[in-house]
């Protein structure tokens, strides 16, 4: 759903995806920096709540996707640092794949004929 400003919220499955992916671009982020890189990499379309982005990132460390360590932000705040691991790159590669193969699917059921 859209707020008055035209953001929404990230898509069901696609959070993983889009934490891995900025981490992966930019290397290590704290959490403000990952939701901040997402939103402005999305046009400011998407939005990243942080009740749903640091549970996510908990459950990544978990699974062994991404490292973290404590550091200080440029405003001279402690903050959680998140980094890719090896395994988190392969798990990138495989979200990406799996979310392409469910956009051409969707987008074949949206231009199907009449009839079928």
């Amino acid at each position: 759903m859209a707020d008055d400003l035209g953001r929404e919220e990230i898509p069901p499955g696609t959070l993983y995806m889009l934490i891995l992916r900025m981490l992966a671009r930019h290397g290590e982020l704290h959490g403000y920096e990952i939701a901040n890189c997402i939103q402005q990499v999305s046009d400011e379309v998407l939005q990243v709540e942080e009740g749903s982005l640091y549970p996510a990132l908990q459950r990544m460390l978990l699974k062994g996707w991404v490292i973290a360590t404590w550091g200080v932000t440029a405003g001279n705040r402690r903050a959680r640092y998140y980094k890719l691991t090896s395994l988190g790159t392969r798990q990138l590669h495989a979200e990406i794949e799996r979310y392409r193969r469910v956009s051409l699917a969707i987008g074949k059921v949206l231009h199907a004929e009449e009839g079928l």
